[in-house]
């Protein structure tokens, strides 16, 4: 049964919008004529085919990805926020169709098919691409088998009325839209992803979830978005996609009260996981799931996931046994774990290692500081030394002496940055902090 089927049975009966955009408001009846009616646009594809869709969540972007699924295509979605890589995107995924504004435009390929799409053809089975955000290195072409990536919705869960924050390229975002199709909820899309476009469709659209990034959130405490309004329809926040810290997390609860605050842990080559936080208020967490594994060694977080993608196409196969090294550094206690860095950015000075999230932790801790960037820099003599950006919230200034002597009383005297950088820490299109 193809998805467009899956999804008729699961939303029988139901004329209530799944998608609510400032120009539209979608029923999957209306998605699905949608889906019927580029048929005739997408006749060329094959089974098999790569398709990129350049779009967002809208009405022929989703109707679109859902025809093409059914055809076995295999679909790379991508956003006008990436356009800088989407040559890069297009090669590295292979794709033969590239679909943009209601044309679909053929991209001559030569040479032999990845041995991984290879795979999935003779499976008969639909795929779909996702970019890591290359964070190290140039991102990676995920591909996951799509028949895997429906497994996950097989059991209806309750869906609350959501606010569409994450993007078209994200799989967070294509698990939120599937999560509401296949569980007759309602996502409401922002006019702008902007603190104060989200406050006002959370109160206009009566908004009961908010998943979001860290970065975000700051941005929202930066412009006083909770303690100007009241948002009584708004029960959770989800948050992932980059370490939260406490200071942050304790200003949010304190502001709502009412809300429950929720880590979420999620990668795109193994999916999104069930989690449990410990409390609203604690970075504290449990992972699982059907068919997932988790183990630590040597403080990193290993996991293993009967759903996980089929491999990289542009870069070597991560798994050992099965087994992904995630490159998190967690703590472990009582059960639960708290992710405190990444493998690949600790600091070594002068033998003496530590986390960049230990240092941007106390820049946090500093009033009036909204976000911190901390980067290693080569020296001659220590192999490394710690210099930081430190990004003021607005009407502040920094004094940058007085920040210095805040890191000498919390930090040795080795890790302690060398230099302050007072300006703007880089955001991605995503909201997370580069």
């Amino acid at each position: 049964m193809g998805i467009l089927d899956q999804l008729a049975v699961r939303n029988e009966g139901n004329d209530a919008p799944f998608l609510i955009t400032p120009s539209d408001r979608l029923t999957f009846r209306e998605i699905a004529e949608a889906a019927k009616e580029s048929e005739r646009l997408l006749e060329p594809v094959k089974q098999g085919d790569i398709v990129a869709i350049i779009g967002d969540f809208n009405r022929p972007s989703i109707a679109a990805m859902l025809q093409l699924l059914d055809r076995n295509a295999i679909v790379v979605p991508l956003t006008e926020g990436t356009k800088p890589d989407h040559e890069y995107f297009l090669e590295s995924a292979g794709a033969q169709w590239l679909l943009q504004d209601g044309r679909l435009e053929r991209i001559e390929r030569n040479g032999t098919p990845n041995a991984l799409i290879a795979e999935l053809r003779e499976r008969g089975h639909p795929g779909i691409i996702f970019f890591s955000s290359g964070t190290t290195g140039r991102p990676k072409a995920i591909l996951h088998d799509f028949q895997m990536f429906l497994a996950r919705y097989a059991e209806p869960r309750p869906a609350l009325r959501t606010l569409n924050f994450l993007l078209f390229d994200h799989a967070g975002g294509i698990n939120t839209m599937l999560h509401t199709l296949f569980n007759r909820g309602t996502t409401i899309a922002p006019p702008e992803r902007t603190p104060d476009s989200v406050v006002e469709t959370i109160l206009r659209e009566d908004i009961e979830l908010l998943p979001t990034t860290p970065t975000f959130l700051r941005m929202m405490l930066l412009g006083g978005s909770f303690e100007k309004h009241k948002l009584p329809s708004l029960r959770v926040v989800t948050y992932g996609t980059e370490r939260m810290d406490q200071g942050t997390l304790d200003r949010l609860c304190a502001l709502l009260p009412d809300v429950d605050f929720r880590q979420t842990y999620g990668l795109s080559e193994l999916g999104v996981f069930q989690v449990k936080s410990k409390a609203r208020n604690s970075l504290w967490m449990k992972i699982g799931g059907a068919g997932l594994e988790t183990r630590i060694s040597d403080n990193v977080l290993l996991i293993r996931s009967a759903n996980r993608m089929l491999g990289y196409l542009n870069a070597p196969s991560p798994f050992v046994d099965g087994w992904y090294n995630t490159g998190d550094i967690v703590e472990e206690q009582d059960g639960f774990i708290k992710i405190v860095g990444r493998a690949s950015e600790v600091f070594n000075v002068g033998g003496l290692k530590i986390l960049p999230g230990e240092v941007e932790r106390i820049a946090l801790s500093y009033p009036g500081v909204l976000r911190a960037k901390a980067y290693g820099v080569a020296n001659p003599i220590t192999g490394q030394h710690i210099e930081i950006i430190c990004e003021p919230e607005g009407g502040v200034t920094l004094d940058r002496r007085a920040l210095m002597m805040h890191f000498r009383s919390h930090l040795q005297k080795q890790v302690c940055p060398h230099k302050i950088i007072i300006g703007p820490v880089p955001v991605s299109h995503r909201f997370k902090q580069q």
